[in-house]
């Protein structure tokens, strides 16, 4: 499962420039399925023309593989690079439910980079969470 964001003020398709984003949908996508589990809104405090507008929005996104959005700035990527997160830009057209199918594709056939850097990431964790619980369960390697 990946968590996927997209600057999005309708839901239905990407259509905000990450800094002046007015908010966010987040999905939890699967390969057979994407389900909306969040979405953020940004009060004018977190808009452009305030210097802390990155922080609450990159915060926001904690957790997430990528963020779909129309732009974005040099420093918003370096921020977000920072979390992990994969900034990805595209065209207003790009409806988001095309996008999901996308990445529901993409987890299982492989071929998008940060897809495949995002899945393997998780499987690496996965198989060190379950180590270090065998040790607290008193295995022995």
């Amino acid at each position: 499962m990946l968590r996927v964001a997209f600057a999005s003020t309708d839901r239905m398709r990407v259509n905000q420039h990450f800094g002046a984003a007015e908010g966010f949908a987040i999905y939890e996508v699967r390969p057979d399925k994407a389900t909306l589990v969040g979405v953020g809104e940004f009060a004018e405090e977190a808009m452009d023309g305030n210097e802390d507008k990155l922080a609450a929005k990159v915060d926001f996104l904690a957790g997430c593989a990528a963020v779909y959005v129309m732009a974005i700035g040099a420093s918003a990527i370096k921020k977000l690079v920072a979390k992990g997160i994969q900034p990805i830009r595209v065209g207003e057209v790009d409806a988001v439910d095309d996008l999901l199918v996308e990445i529901s594709k993409a987890m299982t056939d492989g071929g998008v980079a940060w897809v495949d850097r995002a899945v393997a990431a998780q499987a690496r964790a996965s198989s060190e969470d379950r180590f270090a619980a065998m040790e607290d369960e008193g295995w022995e390697g």
